[in-house]
């Protein structure tokens, strides 16, 4: 997916838990399918899961997530990936990578939600949760900036989908999401990447949130963009209500949702399928939003 990527496969693995943690030579490894980009995921076991960087933009991740994301889990209402150890480079692999839980559930799919109405609830719940954790201290997080931050990416891609996409209508829709006021409450938390594959749930609940490599804090209007990536227009008013949202944090919100689809669209179409159809999802989902 990347020109730089490192060589990861199971071997690999086997090889570096074998040479960093012997008490765990042993255990059956198996790579994990997963839409995710920066990271590739292999099970350890029954009860771990070995998590490495692809690209060295990831590896810098590492050493935040191990701090971090022990620190918030007793504050949120759903389980998170606890570091269990951490490995370093060794056998032509470059970057540090984790040993963590593994967690049980399922990514949700898109058109297959057993009770979107209660997982949009749920939903609301995490962000709420999350936003109440103290800041202090904490790492700006990449996407926790102005809209306008990411104008010049988002019309680089809007001209490489031509004949992919309305252009004319994502324009506008940009547009308007570039003339909506910048976030002016406190810095708070946002995990930065609730997409359906960093999701788990059980019996329509949501039970996990993975991945937390870009959490930070800033403008948290980016955890709005799951209403577009994976809850169905009829559930969204439950998320909006829930979360107390108003016209201008939803708007930017779907703005956020747009340009993060946009971007991911042209440079994942043949490289990774379930994101591309991913983002073309929500790009459909936000034009008849505003349609």
């Amino acid at each position: 997916m990347h020109a730089d990527e490192a060589d990861i496969d199971e071997e690999l693995v086997r090889r570096l838990v074998a040479g960093q943690f012997p008490a765990w030579a042993d255990l059956p490894i198996e790579a994990v399918a997963s839409s995710g980009t920066d990271n590739a995921m292999y099970r350890l076991g029954t009860d771990l899961a070995v998590r490495l960087p692809r690209i060295p933009g990831a590896a810098t991740d590492v050493a935040a997530e191990q701090k971090w994301v022990p620190l918030l889990a007793p504050h949120l209402p759903v389980v998170v990936p606890m570091p269990v150890a951490c490995g370093g480079p060794a056998l032509g692999y470059p970057y540090p990578w984790t040993v963590c839980r593994w967690l049980p559930g399922t990514n949700p799919a898109v058109d297959d939600l057993a009770a979107p109405e209660q997982l949009a609830a749920d939903l609301a719940s995490f962000i709420t949760a999350l936003r109440r954790v103290a800041p202090d201290c904490a790492p700006s997080g990449g996407r926790g900036v102005p809209l306008a931050m990411r104008d010049k990416p988002t019309r680089t891609a809007i001209a490489a989908l031509d004949g992919l996409v309305d252009t004319a209508a994502v324009t506008a829709v940009w547009q308007d999401a570039l003339r909506i006021p910048a976030w002016s409450d406190p810095p708070a938390w946002a995990h930065a990447d609730l997409s359906p594959g960093n999701l788990l749930v059980r019996d329509g609940r949501l039970t996990a949130v993975i991945d937390w490599s870009i959490a930070g804090v800033g403008d948290p209007t980016v955890d709005l963009i799951v209403a577009w990536n994976l809850l169905p227009a009829s559930a969204r008013l439950t998320f909006r209500e829930a979360l107390d949202v108003d016209d201008d944090t939803w708007r930017r919100g779907r703005g956020w949702a747009l340009s993060i689809s946009l971007i991911q669209l042209p440079y994942y179409e043949h490289t990774n399928p379930a994101l591309a159809a991913n983002s073309r999802h929500v790009i459909a989902e936000v034009l008849a939003d505003t349609a």
